[in-house]
This record gives structure tokens, C-alpha cells and sequence, in this order.
């Protein structure tokens, strides 16, 4: 079980935070670089949701990144009030043993924490800007899953209080496969679904009809994307704060650095004062897609399969139901590759040939490589923090 299904539910004020940060330059440096990580995952990974719809010019890719930013808005707000299974899902990634702020060897365990996350987020980092150079959309998800890993492993390798979490690994792997296989089964079944009940209709009224619905549709994948990846960051944002109220009790009310039964919702629920970190972290995912999506939305939406109106709303409508399952079920999965195996799922129903497999190919060997690649460099990372000296 991880940290924050034991926190109590006194939050983390705006003031307290900025006490926070200007405590020790390591939790100003594991923040910055969290954001910096929901930055990269707007600029790489927000894109996917709207990509169908310019695609098919169903939006102009202005409007579209207003209207992905808006509903990614929208996503990370209900989610983090009524359904934050996501977020406490990659909080319990790695688990760092129980804390007390009156504890001595508590508070070591927390600094030796920061690092091991601050590590782990430079390995996501870096692997995102490798992937967006080579215009492929990267999962921020494994890359931040296989980051704080290596980072753990670093931690263990150095004997210090650090293990893998296994409940929430059990949890991204079945929500890695069934996540994947509803996304692809959904694309096809719509699709033929679709022409199956419109076959008899007016091509151009029909056309009409989805390019609108698409938008829709659109919209929905932003939601479900703020739901899925906003909330993994706005764990992580979290659990770094709370490492930080632990290592430094004197920036913040002393209740928050001692665990308790509270269940984590119940901190955004009972305590609006801590909104603002669901809306720091979607400005800045919103930010990302604004400056840096144009390149995704070209490999994903009109590299890998020429799609219709008609059939980019099955890409989005199924790539959305696949998502909030899994956020409902508390799997924190990859949009991209969600979307990815939707887009596969429609382009099945014209034929094998239909699929551009190179595109295809290259973002799974992405995925395959993301895992091995963030565990190695948030394991070297962690090491590298270490020799600096008093890091911790």
C-alpha cells in the first residue's frame, strides 16, 4: 500500500509550499522537475488526443489545442476530487517504509527519497526530449514508472530503506495489456458498427455528422487524458511534498508529516485550499501541447493510417472508453499507446495493408525501449546525485 492511502487529510496550502521549496534546494529541484516532466508529457503526449481530429480537419490545430488544454483541465480537477486511484497507484510504485517527523532515521529515509525521485524524473525527462526528436510519442507513464524504479533499485543497491511497490506493478501491467486490447477491439467493433448502420445513409450527411462528433470526441480523450496523466503527476507532485514535510517538519504544519487512516481524496474533498496543484499541473501540461504538439499530431494522426471522419471518431470514442475503465480500475496506462492500438483497431477494418506498420513499429519498440532506458538512467541518476556532497 502506498504512501499516500495513509496520509492525513490536512493539506499542503499554497504558502506552505513556497515555504517548502525555499527549505532545500533538493525539493525545489524534485518539483521543478516534476513540472517540468508535465511538461514534457503536454509537449509528446497531450497531442495524441487531438491528432485524429486535425487529421481529418474536422478543427483547426489552433482550436484543438485550446480545446485539448481546456479538457485536460477538466480531466485533472474531477479526477483528483472523486477518483485519485491513479495518482496513488504511482505513488506506491516504490515504497519508502513508514515515516515520522520526530523520527531522526524518518527524516534521513525522506531526503534519501528526494533524491531517488529527482533522479527518477531527470531519466523522464530526458528520455521524452529523445523521443519527441525522433517524433515519436513516448510514454511519460512508463518512463516515469521505469525512472522511479531505477531510481529504487539505486536506493536498494546502496542499502538504503527502498523496495519496489508490488501491488501497484500488478496493477500498470494489467492495466498495460487490457488497456491495449480494449483500445484495438473497440476500433475495430466501432468501426464496423458505424458502417454497418450507415451504410444505406447520405455519404455527406453522415461525413457532416462525425466531423462534429469528432470533435466531441476529441474533447472526451483530453478529459480521459487529464484523468490518466494529470493525475500520475499530481501523485508525484504530492508524494514529493510530503517527502519534503517529513526531511523538513518546520516548513509545514506539523500534522501533515505524521501518517494516518485518511484516504488521499479526502485531502482535495475536505481542503480546496490544495486545488492548486491539480491546476499548476494542468497549465503547464496545456503549456506543452501548445508549444511542442504539432510533431506528434502528424506522426499519430496522419502518419499511421488514413483515416475518415467516421473513423477517427471510433479512434477517439474507443481510445476514451479504454481509458476510463482504467482509470475508474485505478490503472495508470499510457494514452499514447491507448490511442495508438485504436487507431490499429479502425485501420484492421480496411485490411492488414491499410496500417502503416513502420509507424507502428517504431512506437512500440519506443515503448519496449522505454522501460530498460529510464530504469538504467534513473539508477545511474541517483548515483550521480549522491556524490554530490550534503545532497541529502
Amino acid at each position: 500500500m502506498s504512501i499516500l492511502t495513509n496520509l492525513t487529510s490536512t493539506s499542503i496550502t499554497l504558502p506552505e509550499f513556497f515555504s517548502l521549496l525555499t527549505t532545500s534546494p533538493l525539493i525545489a529541484i524534485s518539483v521543478f522537475l516534476a513540472l517540468g516532466v508535465v511538461f514534457i508529457n503536454g509537449w509528446t503526449d497531450a497531442p495524441n488526443a487531438i491528432a485524429t481530429c486535425i487529421s481529418t480537419r474536422a478543427i483547426t490545430p489552433r482550436k484543438a489545442i485550446i480545446l485539448s488544454a481546456v479538457f485536460n483541465f477538466i480531466g485533472v480537477m474531477l479526477f483528483s476530487l472523486f477518483a485519485s486511484g491513479v495518482a496513488d497507484t504511482i505513488a506506491g510504485i516504490v515504497n519508502f517504509g513508514s515515516f515520522d517527523s520526530a523520527d531522526p532515521e524518518s527524516i534521513s529515509n525522506a531526503r534519501h527519497a528526494l533524491v531517488g525521485l529527482s533522479a527518477g524524473m531527470i531519466g523522464v525527462v530526458s528520455w521524452g526530449i529523445i523521443a519527441w526528436g525522433f517524433g515519436v510519442p513516448s510514454s511519460e507513464s512508463h518512463a516515469l514508472i521505469a525512472g522511479l524504479t531505477g531510481a529504487c533499485f539505486a536506493l536498494m543497491a546502496k542499502g538504503l530503506n527502498a523496495t519496489p511497490g508490488t501491488e501497484s506493478w500488478i496493477e500498470i501491467a494489467v492495466g498495460f495489456i487490457a488497456s491495449s486490447t480494449i483500445g484495438l477491439a473497440l476500433g475495430y467493433i466501432s468501426t464496423k458498427l458505424i458502417e454497418l448502420v450507415c451504410r444505406k445513409l447520405n455519404r455527406r450527411h453522415t461525413t457532416c455528422f462525425f466531423k462534429w462528433a469528432q470533435i466531441a470526441s476529441a474533447a472526451g480523450m483530453s478529459l480521459a487524458h487529464g484523468a490518466q496523466d494529470g493525475l500520475k503527476f499530481v501523485g508525484v507532485i504530492y508524494l514529493t511534498l510530503f517527502l519534503g514535510s517529513v526531511a523538513y517538519p518546520d516548513a509545514v504544519n506539523a500534522s501533515l508529516a505524521n501518517p494516518s487512516n485518511a484516504d488521499f481524496a479526502i485531502s482535495f474533498l475536505n481542503q480546496p485550499a490544495f486545488l492548486w496543484l491539480p491546476i499548476l499541473v494542468s497549465l503547464v501540461m496545456g503549456l506543452g501541447t501548445s508549444i511542442g504538439g504539432y510533431r506528434i499530431i502528424k506522426k499519430v494522426g496522419m502518419g499511421m493510417v488514413n483515416l475518415q471522419a467516421y473513423q477517427g471518431f471510433a479512434t477517439d470514442i474507443s481510445a476514451f472508453i479504454s481509458l476510463m475503465i482504467s482509470s475508474g480500475l485505478s490503472w495508470p496506462v499510457s494514452t499514447s499507446q491507448v490511442k495508438a492500438c485504436s487507431i490499429i483497431g479502425v485501420g484492421l477494418t480496411r485490411g492488414v495493408k491499410s496500417v502503416n506498420w513502420k509507424i507502428a513499429l517504431d512506437m512500440v519498440l519506443t515503448w519496449v525501449f522505454t522501460l530498460p532506458g529510464c530504469i538504467l538512467i534513473g539508477f545511474v541518476c541517483t548515483y550521480l546525485l549522491f556524490l554530490i556532497p550534503n545532497v541529502a
